[in-house]
């Protein structure tokens, strides 16, 4: 009899949720970090202009893989179904909450006297203060993420299945940014409200409108950019499993 660790379908969910929720996770940690996207490509900044709002295009550097999330959401939703993203979306949820939980338990450790100045030759004074600043996002920030990330998945999952059940097995690239689209466009706008707009912030709402116009604007840019990763998951999936188990699993995955 086969191990079940042997399957090679129990394997393929293991691996697709495991590079799932370190993927949520890391884009979660990262967040924090403010880039410019200009300055990154040494181009002129673009003085973009909405709702009154103008700048440089600047992103959270979580926008790098969020991207990749959607992708193996819709990867996971098309051999394992609403069942499986569901779970995996509420696993990575529970790791998010744990890894933040374990960050602001080491914030208030009491840090040796000795590390505090240990980076002061790297332009870091105190390293106290500049891994609680990183680590120790806000409240509001983090709920937000939350609160978006699983109202996106959620989105995400039945959208995917209403195209599905119009399209069958074909146009995969369609129910993929299809999705992507009606999810991202909930979770870019959520995020930011709780985050900034509820939180201590109090941004305007033409700020609100602005940033989450183009933090959606870059989601689905990049998504449609990646298409041909999701083709490239399919073959691969569909060689490692075989035509015939592959199959078999979109068909479980479409009836439920």
């Amino acid at each position: 009899m086969t191990r079940l660790i042997d399957d090679r379908t129990t394997r393929l969910f293991i691996a697709l949720s495991a590079f799932f929720c370190v993927n949520a996770v890391l884009a979660e940690f990262i967040g924090v970090k403010i880039f410019a996207l200009e300055d990154t490509l040494g181009i002129r900044p673009l003085e973009w202009n909405l709702f009154g709002q103008s700048g440089s295009l600047s992103f959270t550097a979580g926008t790098l893989l969020w991207p990749i999330v959607f992708i193996m959401t819709d990867t996971i939703n098309e051999y394992f179904g609403r069942r499986g993203v569901r779970f995996i979306s509420w696993l990575a949820a529970a790791l998010i909450v744990y890894g933040f939980a374990f960050a602001f338990i080491a914030i208030h450790l009491a840090p040796a006297a000795w590390w505090t100045g240990i980076a002061a030759d790297q332009g870091v004074p105190d390293y106290q203060a500049a891994f609680a600043a990183v680590f120790g996002q806000g409240l509001w920030t983090i709920w937000g993420s939350l609160v978006a990330f699983m109202l996106g998945q959620l989105i995400d999952v039945a959208v995917y299945h209403r195209i599905r059940r119009r399209t069958g097995d074909r146009h995969a690239w369609l129910r993929a940014t299809g999705s992507t689209a009606v999810s991202q466009l909930i979770d870019s706008f959520v995020v930011l409200y709780i985050a900034f707009v509820l939180g201590p912030q109090h941004w305007e709402l033409s700020l609100f409108f602005a940033v989450g116009t183009l933090n959606y604007l870059y989601k689905m840019l990049a998504a449609i950019a990646l298409i041909p990763l999701l083709y490239a998951a399919r073959i691969g999936i569909r060689r490692y499993l075989g035509d015939a188990r592959a199959a078999e699993l979109q068909a479980h995955a479409a009836a439920g």
